[in-house]
């Protein structure tokens, strides 16, 4: 994957031994790192239910929306989003991951291994996804949601 290396990183930069978690990823692409948030990026884990529909509307409006995870199962999606926002976020039914948490996060080249994985893999520049934008693209997906339960 075209930048997958500046990726890796860009990733890496966040954790205690930066230099160790990029060469444990070198050796094992399939593998994750338990990275922590509040540094260069905060993570809104939304229900897959509500997390899928979004990230279809920040695909329509923006070129490319910062980095996006699925967990194992499809439960949940993180987007990434700038430090600092989860202490700030009050939205019902979204988890934050923010300064003092950890996340776990897959090689952002590496192919799938059917766990945790990128739907959008970070681009190695610090792309991340505006959170004003991202709350009018969840209510956006949320409304369309309602109408196909009937509720609107």
């Amino acid at each position: 994957m075209p930048g997958a290396k500046t990726a890796v990183a860009w990733l890496a930069s966040v954790a205690p031994d930066p230099e160790s978690c990029r060469r444990e990823w070198e050796r094992n692409p399939l593998g994750v790192a338990l990275l922590p948030a509040g540094k260069a990026w905060d993570v809104l884990i939304l229900p897959s239910r509500l997390g899928y529909p979004t990230l279809d509307v920040l695909s329509r409006v923006l070129d490319r929306p910062g980095p996006v995870l699925v967990d194992f199962g499809d439960a949940r999606t993180g987007f990434f989003v700038p430090a600092g926002t989860a202490a700030r976020w009050l939205g019902t039914g979204v988890r934050t991951a923010g300064l003092g948490t950890w996340i776990v996060v897959p090689h952002p080249g590496g192919p799938s291994s059917g766990g945790i994985r990128w739907l959008v893999p970070p681009d190695g520049a610090g792309t991340l996804t505006d959170p004003a934008l991202l709350e009018l693209a969840m209510h956006e997906a949320a409304a369309a949601l309602a109408v196909e339960d009937g509720g609107g």
